[in-house]
């Protein structure tokens, strides 16, 4: 199928030119994946289970001393979370947020899955509306929640970005482009991966389907995190 962005609409220089890609048979999970989930890697063990993680992960879960997602500290009575609001309790409905790509990766082989690859995730999101994320401008913005009512894929924008399996690298037939511009996406493209989607604190109608968002795999002080995938 094709991927990237058309010359025709808006789009930054690193989701062109759009070009024919063969996605293999998969199923992508219907919604992120949730608190209550990342409480139960928790419990059993998930960050200190060495065969889940990939090996710079590892290294780096226990150099870091990473034992839940950036801004979660364990209480008593259970988990919370510091917001832009406070510190609340977590919400185990909720889609988890702040995680790195290791964290992404090793909860994914934890739970028997995979992350997709960005052009998975692009595949599914063509032709979906979005504006009906969750941003943090609608009420109540606290954290992270899911839309109200939403069928089929849910929360494929705004929300939280999710991380792809994807390494952040050029389409086909990419070049660099002269002057200031070249600066912002050509020079990345190494030792970094793809995120998709959006998130809760992304510009209303700035989040498509081909928009490529990119970090390296330590980081998590956006609101990132994760949609499973499996192959068929």
């Amino acid at each position: 199928m094709e991927i990237g962005a058309q010359r025709a609409d808006f789009a930054f220089d690193n989701e062109q030119p759009a070009h024919r890609h063969f996605i293999n048979g998969h199923a992508l999970a219907s919604r992120p994946v949730t608190n209550g989930e990342w409480i139960e890697f928790i419990e059993d063990r998930g960050y200190a289970t060495p065969t889940l993680w990939l090996s710079d992960g590892w290294a780096w879960v226990n150099g870091e001393r990473i034992s839940a997602p950036l801004y979660w500290r364990r209480r008593d009575d259970g988990w919370e979370e510091f917001t832009l609001s406070g510190w609340h309790p977590v919400d185990p409905a909720a889609p988890v947020a702040h995680v790195s790509f290791y964290e992404a990766d090793a909860f994914a082989a934890w739970a028997g899955a995979r992350l997709p690859t960005e052009q998975e995730w692009e595949a599914a999101a063509q032709g979906l509306d979005p504006t009906g994320g969750i941003q943090l401008d609608d009420a109540e913005p606290i954290a992270p929640r899911f839309p109200d009512g939403e069928d089929g894929f849910c929360a494929m924008f705004g929300t939280v970005w999710e991380w792809t399996a994807s390494a952040y690298r050029p389409y086909p037939g990419f070049r660099t482009a002269p002057g200031a511009v070249g600066e912002y996406n050509g020079k990345f493209m190494s030792g970094q991966f793809v995120l998709k989607g959006g998130s809760c604190a992304t510009p209303r109608g700035h989040v498509r389907a081909t928009y490529r968002n990119f970090f390296y795999p330590h980081q998590r002080w956006q609101f990132t995190g994760l949609r499973l995938a499996r192959d068929l």
